[in-house]
């Protein structure tokens, strides 16, 4: 049985910066996670977290075994 995925990491995002994604020219967030291992997704699994300061913390993103989106999770500021 293989387990499900956890990958941590910390982001900063500008209100300016995800402005892009409502413009339609950023569609992707890509970090490295805490591991160093580069993982990308969809800006919109983070659009939760966005205030009128941007997106900041650090966060804890979960996936099935066969790699598919479960949830994302901010676990420290």
């Amino acid at each position: 049985m293989k387990k499900k995925q956890l990958f941590r990491f910390s982001l900063q995002l500008t209100a300016d910066q995800y402005l892009h994604v409502y413009r339609g020219t950023a569609k992707r967030v890509s970090v490295i996670a805490n591991d160093g291992r580069r993982i990308e997704f969809p800006a919109q699994n983070i659009q939760k977290f966005l205030t009128h300061d941007g997106i900041s913390g650090r966060f804890e993103m979960e996936l099935t075994p066969e790699n598919k989106f479960v949830a994302i999770r901010k676990i420290g500021a």
